[in-house]
């Protein structure tokens, strides 16, 4: 096969295999049409079998974080923390649907700063359902707040969103360097997703709830988890402090926080490890051999150059560019293999620090806009069905497209304004 048609089976196999993972046709899981791309490429020689396998390694950071974290969220859930948190966030809304959301909202920062965006979609979605049906309040705008605060609030850490990891690779930046750049544009992101998600949602919340629900008794294993996630917290904050990877840590305290509690009650880790959602990983490894094989066909190189001339005109409105194009195309495509593409780009080109840092924003930030912009929107759209609500492509749509531009022109802007 000559070198076009090679490039273009490739592209079309890749493109086809996003496709799946968005549309998930028959309602396969996303992993299967990843996977599925990825072996075709394999078995019809356009990746050969050693460059796939390279392909795969190249992810082995991320998939020991997702675990680790997956390990977490899970072990919560089962022990019921989240439900804890979130019968003590109605308890103190005082009948006010406005503060019930606002105390939910800020439930929502906690958990997706501290446990990734995947826990706050995944996790704490069919907590809030039943916080919001125990007070008699409309559950759908609490349900968006799960939703869109897992994307606004996913760069006030490293750790906020594996798609950090995706896209610095193998040099995330220290805790005090990330800080000096996203403390700012990520409060901005968060207080206007705020401010214009509450505004939408206002009719919804007319009226009162109630407000005294009973109180769920925290077991010694779920107080075992919230040491535990307190201590992961404090540890990667330590090891981003120190410029280490984030995987290692973040697997082993999720591991040790799992075996800790299933000690404690006696239990067999079967039920956990049944309730982890393993999918993700080979579908993250199927993306990394995709778009490492988009790479091969020389795309990448060919955006990088329109990168580099573009920061020769203007550094600032080639940040604000690029970061607003990725947001875009991180809703087309989902921003997982989008940002698997920028990173590769950024790899081959050495931008400056501020059109990578607006890069970050555009690709963890922008996937607000659509319900298929990011792989925690889609995990949050599963969750919510399963309580029986039901929000398509179109009315999420409509709060996205209000939602998104305001945070992401802040949180670009912020950036940009910034050394």
């Amino acid at each position: 096969m000559t070198a076009a048609p090679q490039t273009l089976a490739i592209c079309a196999i890749a493109a086809l295999a996003t496709a799946g993972v968005l549309v998930r046709p028959f309602r396969w899981p996303e992993a299967i049409w990843a996977c599925a791309g990825a072996a075709v490429l394999i078995a019809t020689g356009l990746m050969p079998l050693a460059d796939g396998w390279h392909a795969v390694g190249k992810g082995l950071d991320v998939y020991l974080f997702l675990v680790g974290m997956m390990l977490l969220s899970e072990t919560a859930r089962r022990e019921g923390v989240f439900d804890w948190v979130a019968a003590f966030a109605v308890n103190r809304a005082g009948s006010s649907p406005r503060r019930l959301f606002l105390l939910i909202y800020g439930v929502g920062v906690m958990v997706t700063a501290l446990l990734s965006n995947d826990a706050a979609a995944v996790v704490l979605t069919p907590a809030v359902f039943a916080a919001a049906k125990t007070a008699n309040a409309k559950p759908l705008p609490y349900l968006f707040i799960c939703a869109f605060i897992a994307n606004a609030a996913s760069f006030v850490l490293p750790i906020s969103n594996p798609a950090n990891l995706v896209l610095y690779g193998d040099h995330t930046p220290p805790l005090a360097s990330w800080l000096e750049s996203f403390a700012l544009p990520s409060a901005l992101s968060i207080v206007a997703t705020y401010v214009v998600l509450r505004w939408s949602q206002r009719a919804s919340l007319a009226g009162s709830c109630d407000c005294d629900v009973a109180q769920p008794e925290l077991s010694a294993g779920g107080r075992a988890v919230l040491i535990g996630i307190g201590a992961t917290a404090i540890a990667l904050l330590v090891v981003s402090a120190l410029d280490i990877r984030l995987g290692a840590p973040t697997c082993l305290l999720g591991v040790l926080t799992t075996l800790s509690v299933l000690v404690i009650k006696r239990q067999s880790p079967w039920p956990v490890m049944r309730g982890v959602s393993w999918t993700v990983l080979p579908l993250v490894a199927a993306l990394f051999v995709l778009v490492d094989a988009v790479d091969k066909t020389g795309l990448t190189g060919a955006l990088g150059g329109m990168l580099q001339n573009a920061e020769r005109t203007s550094l600032a409105g080639a940040a604000a560019a690029s970061g607003a194009a990725l947001a875009l195309v991180s809703n087309l495509m989902n921003n997982l293999p989008a940002g698997l593409i920028a990173s590769t780009v950024l790899a081959q080109c050495h931008p400056p620090k501020k059109i990578v840092d607006a890069l970050l924003i555009g690709v963890d930030l922008g996937p607000n806009l659509s319900v298929t912009g990011s792989l925690a929107t889609i995990l949050w759209l599963t969750a919510i069905r399963r309580e029986g609500e039901h929000v398509g492509a179109l009315t999420f749509l409509k709060v996205g497209v209000l939602v998104t531009p305001p945070a992401l022109m802040l949180a670009l802007g912020a950036r940009l304004l910034l050394p």
